[in-house]
C-alpha cells in the first residue's frame, strides 16, 4: 500500500488542476500522489491522467456531497473554479464555499485556493473608473473568487492563496493571439493602457502549486502571486515576431472599445485589463517571477513558452 500523501485536485482535466496532477505524477519519488476529481472520469483527459498513474474519481463542484467524498482520506486539496464555464459569479462563489467547507470536514492538512483579487477593495462600486457589472461587481471573475478568501480563512482547512497571472495559452485558445489585418500583416491587439501584463504558461501554474505543497505549512495564510514574466504589449509582439518568423505589430486597444466588442465576457475582460493598468506596479509586484521561481525553478519566461508553443498559435 502506498505511503504517499494524497492531494485531491479539483479541475484536474482543466488548465491549472491538470498541470498540478501531471507535476505530481512526474515526481515519482516525491511524497505526494494525485487524486484527480472530474465530472467525467471516462473523458479523454481523465483517461490520459489515469495512464500516468493518477487516481481518477468522480466529483462535481455543484454537488457538495461528491466533493466531500472525493476529499475523504486526502492530505491536501487544490481548489479552483471555472467562471468561464457558466459566467456566473454567484455560482462560482457557491462552488468555492462548498470546497472550503468540505476541506475542513475532511480534516485536510493543507489546501491551495486558486483565487484572484476582489477588485472592489481598490475600485469600489461607486468608482466610475470601471463600469459596474451585474449590479455588484467590477471584474466578476476576479471578485467572485476574492470574496471567498474569507471563507477559506475562517471555514476551511489550512489554506495558501495562489494568484495566477494571464494565461499565455489565451493566445492559443481564447482568440487573443495575433490576427492578420487587411494588409495581411499580423496584429496583436490588447487593451493594456500602456501597462505591462504579467503572464504565465498554465503548466507552470500547476508546477508552482506543487512546489507550494512541497514547501508545506510555512505557506499557509500567504497570498502567493505568480507569473513567468511581465511584458509590455510591444515586447510581447517583438518576441512573437521572432518566434513566428514574421512581424507582429502591437495595437493598444482603448478599454471602452474592448468592452464594446460584444463577445461573451468582453466587459469583464475589459475591466480586468483596466484594473491591471490602474494598479500598475502594485499588480506587477503581486505577481513576481522571482517568487514563483522559488517554488518552481524550471519556470518558463515568454521566450521559453513561445519556443514550445508558437506553432500552436492560430494566425487568423
Amino acid at each position: 500500500m502506498s505511503s504517499k500523501k494524497i492531494i485531491a485536485v479539483i479541475g484536474a482535466t482543466g488548465a491549472q488542476g491538470g498541470g498540478l496532477a501531471r507535476a505530481i505524477a512526474a515526481d515519482r519519488d516525491g511524497p505526494f500522489a494525485a487524486r484527480a476529481i472530474t465530472r467525467n472520469p471516462k473523458s479523454e483527459k481523465a483517461v490520459a491522467l489515469a495512464k500516468l498513474g493518477v487516481e481518477v474519481v468522480a466529483g462535481d463542484s455543484d454537488d457538495t456531497a461528491s466533493i466531500e467524498r472525493a476529499f475523504a482520506g486526502a492530505f491536501g486539496a487544490f481548489c479552483v473554479t471555472n467562471y468561464w464555464e457558466h459566467f456566473s459569479a454567484e455560482r462560482e462563489g457557491v462552488q468555492a464555499t462548498a470546497m472550503a467547507r468540505a476541506s475542513k470536514k475532511a480534516g485536510l492538512e493543507h489546501v491551495i485556493w486558486s483565487t484572484l483579487e476582489d477588485t472592489r477593495r481598490w475600485v469600489p462600486l461607486g468608482d466610475s473608473r470601471l463600469p459596474t457589472l451585474q449590479g455588484k461587481y467590477k471584474v466578476p471573475h476576479f471578485d467572485s473568487k476574492g470574496q471567498v478568501d474569507s471563507v477559506f480563512a475562517n471555514e476551511a482547512a489550512p489554506t495558501t492563496y495562489l494568484l495566477a497571472a494571464f494565461y499565455w495559452e489565451n493566445f492559443i485558445h481564447f482568440g487573443m493571439g495575433p490576427r492578420k489585418g487587411e494588409d495581411g500583416k499580423l496584429v496583436l491587439a490588447l487593451p493594456l493602457g500602456g501597462a505591462e501584463l504579467p503572464g504565465i504558461g498554465v503548466e507552470d501554474i500547476g508546477r508552482t502549486a506543487y512546489g507550494i505543497f512541497r514547501r508545506g505549512a510555512s505557506t499557509v495564510g500567504q497570498h502567493i502571486g505568480i507569473a513567468g514574466e511581465s511584458l509590455s504589449g510591444a515586447d510581447m509582439a517583438a518576441k512573437m515576431s521572432r518566434a513566428l518568423g514574421q512581424p507582429v505589430h502591437f495595437v493598444d486597444v482603448p478599454f471602452d472599445a474592448y468592452r464594446g466588442l460584444g463577445f461573451p465576457g468582453a466587459e469583464d475582460l475589459g475591466n480586468m485589463f483596466q484594473f491591471h493598468q490602474i494598479l500598475g506596479e502594485e499588480f506587477q509586484r503581486n505577481r513576481d517571477p522571482l517568487v514563483a521561481r522559488t517554488f518552481n525553478p524550471a519556470l518558463a519566461d515568454f521566450d521559453a513558452w513561445l519556443a514550445a508553443n508558437a506553432g500552436r498559435i492560430p494566425l487568423g
